[in-house]
């Protein structure tokens, strides 16, 4: 459905049942709880019937109450402030919060192998092995991928900058040289950071490879790459779930290493020999 769902609520206002009206107007009030709701909840907060709550989506032209949810959750994501996600989380999550946190995980991990386009995967992992350099950027809670990323590559090739982005200055002085010979990796997770897009748009328009790795093809860094890798993200209360995403990125440097297993391999035979010398590792057990 292309449509905005919203607009399409207010469009067919006058076709709805009684039942249906509370729905939609509750919808149209408080789009930002109604997205996370259970169709059966749904029903409870409106005072109407599960099925109804189904029905209503039906109506709306959705396969289902879970493909409106979805709907409604990809509109809504990038808008939510700390505060609304502290709310939704103490309305959906419950008593039990590990097992409601974990469980969800473990959902965006199985939607991620699912879905992924192998496709792409290998083409970005050819595009990564050809690269002259290779660039990788991701910013607030999307550094933590970036940074993981941007240490193992830095194992496995000699050719790798992670781009800081404390100015937007130090972010375009960084990426200044960047050609047609380079692969750009930009990582962007709700809420979108507008840095990590604009800096992809000017890596594009020079002519580099652009790899995104973001949560849906909705996302806006996803128009400025060439190839785009989708990881299901979420959030619990305030914190961004990003393990489908670090999960996905584990993936891609196993299959680059696995093309380059000699040099990684010699590469780990002298770094161990460094480690033991200036005792970088704790020695366990005898």
């Amino acid at each position: 459905m292309k449509q905005d769902i919203l607009t399409a609520i207010q469009e067919n206002m006058g076709s709805f049942s009684k039942g249906q009206k509370r729905i939609a107007n509750f919808i149209l009030e408080s789009y930002d709880k109604a997205a996370f709701m259970t169709a059966s909840k749904l029903g409870q907060t409106t005072n109407v019937s599960e099925s109804t709550v189904v029905r209503f989506a039906a109506e709306l032209g959705y396969d289902g109450y879970p493909s409106m949810q979805k709907s409604l959750q990809k509109m809504i994501r990038s808008r939510l402030t700390s505060v609304q996600r502290i709310e939704i989380a103490n309305d959906t999550i419950g008593d039990d919060v590990v097992s409601s946190v974990l469980r969800s995980d473990i959902s965006m991990i199985r939607s991620t192998l699912e879905e992924l386009d192998r496709s792409r995967f290998n083409g970005a992992v050819d595009a990564l092995l050809k690269a002259r350099k290779i660039y990788i950027m991701g910013v607030r809670s999307s550094s933590s991928i970036s940074r993981f990323m941007a240490f193992h590559f830095n194992l496995i090739f000699d050719n790798v900058c992670e781009i800081s982005a404390n100015t937007v200055s130090e972010v375009y002085e960084q990426i200044l040289r960047v050609g047609p010979e380079d692969v750009v990796i930009g990582v962007c997770f709700p809420r979108y950071s507008s840095r990590t897009v604009k800096a992809m748009h000017y890596a594009r328009d020079r002519g580099a490879t652009v790899i995104a790795i973001t949560d849906s093809e909705a996302s806006p860094i996803a128009a400025q790459a060439n190839i785009t890798l989708t990881a299901k993200s979420g959030m619990a209360s305030f914190v961004d779930s990003l393990v489908a995403p670090m999960s996905l990125v584990s993936a891609l440097i196993v299959a680059v290493s696995q093309k380059r297993s000699q040099d990684v391999a010699n590469t780990f035979q002298q770094l161990e020999q460094i480690w033991d010398e200036y005792d970088v590792y704790e020695k366990v057990g005898n």
